[in-house]
């Protein structure tokens, strides 16, 4: 359970770092111990606590006030020694669980920490993982925002960077790996490794364990002539060995090494550069400097589309530009996380684009990243970019599409105002002026005003401290022969928790686009600065009748774009025709707002996509497409039409994926899609054949991760049973296969059975961070509405003691995963009941709760468009 004191507020940091400076950190860990057996126990594999290693830390300090009293951070089962300038003190008395109290400060202070910490399976501090096809054991450390105190006592806030020199004293056979070089000492067995530069804490890196370990080694000439080498690594589990494209991951390395050693001008400043795939990951990836770790599904065990391939080229480029955005130059608070995260979420797709393959990049972007961007701005959690982030709860929960896509597609708007060089420019001397500091907004925006010219404060306020996202609506006049008279966009402010939002400046390019050739394509286009209501347009005055008129062609700004009523008609019956992929794209995103607002029937949107979607070239919309129509189809569909929708979606996936080309990505996409949405018999029974040979689609290899994908419709209606699955993890018996296998367990259409996934997730703490999210995927099924009404109740009742009693990571999932959406108005009712009575919980559940409601809100009233305008 967590301990009083384990959350830190933004004035106890402020106030920490006003006393402390850290001259640096040595600490000692010694993980033999991690090989004492697969099951919970103690250090040396008896008793009854967690499985714990040991870990001392030496942390060297000054104090600006001698006498003063502050503590250091440590989440540790238990502390065997404390000493303070050479005194031993009572950990009894001065270590609560959370934090160690340092009383009688120096001016100089050497801290020293002796201490048993637990291995984690909650993937949040060092996290333990068994691999079950060999029984190896795998470590790594992920640390954000503040679970480095899980592994060694220091002081967790981004603002007191120190150098840290790590030794780990290791199972014998195993490699070690952390954020500088390492080598392990003949003589005592110990991995030690090279002092870092100053850095955060939470950016400190171990990884441990047989890892397979493969290399290669970037070198390039300076802009002042010397020779800068860095040599690259990449590991995985050697479970994954024989998929794991090494040379794939080191292309993309390259490729961003060179890309923004040219953009930035700043050397690669942390020596060598290793990547960690690992198991049972919470995020996408993590930016420790030299040492970056990501989630192992970055390795692809079965034929994946290219739009995977681009997804994990984009993840590298994202940790690679937090080298410099985030490592480098960190934020002082979280408040400016946006600082470190928009920035690489933009670099990604930017370098992306500039230096790797995947060239399409933004249109990626425009279609996925900033979905997820619109989606958060109309919660009522909406906040600005630069955010109020109260304490560490707070932090966690804005790692989210506001921080993330927002503030990526504001830094992209940011681009079009002052110029890219200026934009580039002012990276540049941020590097400079701040190596290895902290910063905040102000000393970004300075810079940036230094290089560009341009006042950066009404820039600011308007896209980076204020929430909500406006809209653009074209309003077109023609004259008698048909041309245009006048073109003006329209800008609507939205609306922010309840309350008028505000109207912001945006750079927008508009197309007019017309039939040729069977195609609709651009023959006009013009860039123009939107201020305020109305912003006319005079360069388009003019031009012949567009068939369509598209607001933010190009996608440099962040809105909704919205349809003059020609413009919507014509897309209606002719949205394959747009040429252009990533106007095309722009149209997809734009329709799918319009459903989500309730201003176009679910029905409508499902239709566009089975006339529409079979012709969709990019792969990576193909997919967002069919994510949205689920979406659509669970969610935001008529009750009464869900039925009659689910068979229409299941006859049209199934006719596109005969349709496509045999072996091909599209065939595949459609296939993954058409599991998704089988419903009748004659289509379990399609999947049922292809899993046993019965039944053949021309070029569609049914590979191991297809066949699990395959599997979970099947054991949702009841076909699959407890026995078929369970050969099926015989023939998988891996860390993947262990995954699917909870999850179709868990799908199977059985109240004793969702009985015990429920008691596994909710009422017990035995299971895995991986298996947690692989259970309530399964838990969940759209097509089990009554069987799981009834456990609407016992999710309310539930919560705020599972919220107390767990990890915020696993705290998340389960309130959020397990959330009742599919129980309607009952479910809209109770969680207003919950939130009534519970004004007094912890902000972070409440926020989740609101966001849960609020998606159910939005929901049901698209199912009211839906029902009243279907048709």
């Amino acid at each position: 359970m967590p301990v009083p004191g384990e959350n830190l507020s933004r004035d106890e940091a402020r106030e920490r770092a006003e006393l402390l400076s850290v001259d640096g950190y040595e600490v000692a860990l010694d993980v033999t111990s991690a090989t004492a057996g697969t099951g919970e126990s103690g250090p040396g594999g008896g008793g009854g606590g967690p499985l714990t290693f040991r870990s001392v830390t030496t942390i060297r300090f000054r104090s600006a006030r001698p006498g003063a009293s502050s503590f250091a951070d440590l989440v540790a089962p238990a502390v065997t020694a404390v000493s303070l300038n050479g005194e031993q003190l009572d950990p009894a008395e001065v270590f609560d669980g959370a934090r160690i109290r340092l009383d009688g400060l120096a001016a100089e202070n050497v801290l020293v920490v002796d201490a048993q910490c637990a291995y984690s399976r909650t993937g949040e501090g060092l996290h333990r993982f068994v691999d079950p096809e060999d029984g190896e054991v795998y470590l790594y450390t992920q640390y954000e925002p503040a679970d480095a105190r899980r592994v060694f006592a220091n002081f967790e806030q981004p603002d007191l960077k120190a150098p840290f020199r790590f030794e780990v004293t290791a199972p014998e056979g195993w490699t070690v790996w952390s954020n500088g070089a390492g080598e392990r000492d003949a003589g005592d067995g110990v991995w030690r490794f090279a002092e870092t530069r100053p850095i955060s804490t939470y950016i400190t890196a171990v990884v441990a364990g047989p890892y397979h370990y493969e290399t290669d080694l970037y070198s390039r000439i300076l802009s002042d002539g010397t020779v800068l080498e860095i040599p690259l690594g990449a590991m995985c589990r050697k479970g994954l060995a024989r998929h794991f494209d090494a040379d794939d991951i080191f292309l993309v390395t390259k490729q961003g090494l060179d890309f923004f050693h040219e953009r930035f001008d700043f050397p690669y400043p942390f020596g060598k550069y290793d990547q960690a795939f690992v198991p049972e990951y919470n995020i996408g990836a993590m930016e420790n400097p030299g040492c970056v770790t990501f989630r192992e599904e970055f390795i692809f065990r079965g034929k994946v589309t290219q739009a995977s391939y681009e997804r994990r080229a984009n993840v590298i480029l994202h940790e690679m530009a937090h080298m410099w955005f985030g490592d480098l130059v960190t934020m002082v608070w979280w408040d400016d996380l946006w600082l470190k995260e928009s920035f690489a979420d933009f670099m990604g797709s930017y370098a992306m684009v500039g230096a790797t393959r995947f060239t399409n990049g933004w249109i990626t972007f425009a279609n996925n990243r900033k979905a997820w961007a619109y989606r958060a701005d109309q919660m009522p959690s909406t906040h600005p970019v630069t955010a109020d982030i109260r304490d560490l709860e707070d932090a966690k929960l804005n790692f989210d599409g506001i921080t993330y896509a927002k503030g990526a597609s504001v830094l992209k708007q940011l681009v079009a105002y002052v110029g890219e060089e200026a934009f580039l420019e002012g990276s540049r001397r941020y590097f400079q002026r701040h190596a290895y500091g902290n910063t905040r907004l102000a000393d970004l925006l300075s810079v940036l005003e230094e290089v560009s010219g341009r006042d950066m404060s009404a820039w600011s306020r308007s896209w980076l401290q204020t929430a909500g996202v406006n809209s653009l609506t074209p309003v077109v006049t023609y004259d008698a022969g048909g041309r245009i008279t006048e073109l003006a966009i329209v800008q609507d402010a939205g609306t922010v928790r309840g309350e008028e939002g505000v109207l912001r400046p945006h750079r927008v390019a508009v197309g007019l686009y017309r039939q040729e050739d069977g195609e609709l394509v651009r023959y006009a286009s013009a860039e123009a600065d939107v201020v305020g209501a109305r912003t006319v347009v005079p360069e388009l005055a003019g031009s012949e009748r567009p068939a369509l008129v598209l607001v933010n062609d190009e996608d440099l700004t962040y809105c909704k774009i919205r349809f003059d009523e020609g413009s919507l008609a014509v897309l209606r019956e002719r949205l394959g025709e747009v040429s252009d992929p990533l106007a095309r794209a722009l149209c997809w995103s734009a329709l799918w707002n319009l459903t989500r607002d309730a201003l176009m029937p679910a029905r409508d949107f499902v239709d566009l996509v089975l006339r529409f979607a079979g012709r969709e070239s990019d792969i990576g919309v193909l997919q967002m497409l069919h994510a949205w129509t689920r979406i659509a189809l669970t969610h935001y569909a008529a009750p009464a039409w869900r039925e009659e929708g689910g068979r229409l979606l299941a006859q049209g996936a199934l006719r596109e994926l005969r349709l496509a080309e045999p072996g091909g990505q599209h065939q595949l996409t459609w296939a993954r899609f058409f599991a998704t949405v089988a419903e009748s018999a004659a289509d379990l029974q399609l999947l049922d054949g292809l899993l046993d040979g019965t039944a053949k689609i021309d070029g569609l290899d049914v590979d191991q991760e297809l066949r699990w994908a395959f599997l979970e419709p099947l054991a949702s209606h009841g076909i699959a049973d407890e026995e078929r699955l369970a050969a099926e993890l015989a023939r998988d018996d891996t860390a993947s296969g262990t995954r699917h296998h909870v999850r179709c367990l868990a799908a199977r259409p059985s109240a004793a059975v969702k009985d015990e996934a429920w008691a596994r997730v909710v009422e017990s703490d035995e299971l895995s961070n991986a298996l947690v999210e692989a259970t309530i995927s399964g838990f969940v099924q759209s097509g089990q509405r009554e069987l799981l009404a009834p456990y609407a109740a016992k999710y309310f009742a539930a919560i705020e003691r599972l919220w107390g009693e767990r990890t915020i990571q696993i705290g998340m999932d389960v309130v959020s995963g397990l959330f009742p959406a599919l129980q309607g108005e009952s479910a809209r009712v109770a969680a207003e009941e919950w939130l009534a009575a519970h004004e007094d919980a912890a902000p972070a559940l409440r926020r989740l709760v609101l966001e849960s409601h609020d998606d159910l809100v939005r929901a049901l009233n698209a199912q009211q468009k839906d029902a009243a305008l279907g048709g």
